[in-house]
């Protein structure tokens, strides 16, 4: 579910063939689990148009400082510099190996001037110290693993505190009924397949466990290559701790369907939305 709703619109082609200089290696051996995971669950694209348009919509003009809590390998962020010449980017992570990853293949691809308006931090989203930002991107679910009300709202507390007096504060959030079952999904890209996992859910307090597997034409696999253990949350909860954090207005953001009943990854506002089964949709708090 989440996975497909948020799937890459870039189709790269991948290095993970299955034979190399004439012997036989598993395809799951070879191939790199980051660069799946940007291919088939991130859109830093289409991400960037969205937050870049919405943050002019609500301030009436371009932001320029950005800080990426959770921000894994850095790709939004990178991003975010690559786009304007005078756009600056923090990147926050507590995992070392998955910056350090960031910084080899998505910083290592900016030019040199480029590269130097992006600063990776690993420290804990809560305590990192950073200038006052114009926006903050907690994406891809990540501020899930904030499983009480306490501690989610100490998160989004801090993330007030960071921003600047016009700051915004940007989420993703994924539900429907089908989010709360336990299932696979499965998603073909050229090279591989895409599996996303939803091992269990507790429904006493909303605890479930994901996995995300890939699978490749040679038949082998790259099982549990991620597994995320996180509360469930639901937009009307997520809506409350914004506000009771401090945030004076928040807004979720929709998208509709094309003439093929998927997605059209356009998002807008909204205050009523159908019942479907699997949906993902942004969130925008002002401070």
């Amino acid at each position: 579910m989440a996975g497909k709703a948020k799937k890459s619109r870039r189709e790269r082609k991948l290095a993970t063939q299955a034979t190399v200089s004439g012997s036989s290696s598993r395809a799951a051996d070879l191939a790199d689990r980051h660069r799946l995971y940007e291919l088939s669950v991130q859109n830093v694209e289409g991400e960037f148009e969205f937050v870049d348009e919405t943050y002019e919509k609500l301030r009436g003009r371009k932001a320029r400082i950005l800080r990426e809590d959770f921000c894994g390998t850095a790709a939004m962020a990178c991003e975010w510099v690559r786009q304007r010449e005078d756009n600056r980017a923090y990147a926050v992570d507590l995992d070392g190996e998955v910056l350090g990853w960031g910084r080899e293949h998505n910083l290592g691809a900016l030019d040199g001037k480029q590269a130097q308006r992006v600063e990776l931090i690993q420290d804990n989203v809560l305590t990192a110290q950073t200038p006052p930002v114009e926006v903050i991107l907690a994406m891809n679910f990540s501020y899930m693993i904030f499983e009480t009300r306490d501690s989610l709202r100490a998160y989004f507390a801090k993330a007030r505190e960071n921003l600047a007096d016009d700051g915004v504060l940007f989420l993703d959030a994924f539900g429907g009924y089908d989010a709360y079952k336990t299932m696979k999904e499965r998603t073909k890209h050229d090279d591989f397949t895409y599996i996303w996992e939803q091992a269990s859910y507790n429904p006493i307090d909303s605890h479930m466990v994901c996995h995300i597997h890939f699978a490749f034409p040679d038949k082998s696999k790259m099982k549990r290559a991620f597994t995320y253990e996180w509360r469930l949350w639901t937009l009307p909860e997520l809506q409350e701790l914004l506000k009771e954090a401090g945030f004076s207005k928040v807004t979720v953001y929709w998208q509709g369907w094309d003439e093929d009943d998927e997605p059209d990854g356009d998002f807008q506002p909204v205050t009523e939305a159908d019942a479907d089964p699997g949906w993902v949709c942004f969130l925008s708090a002002e401070k």
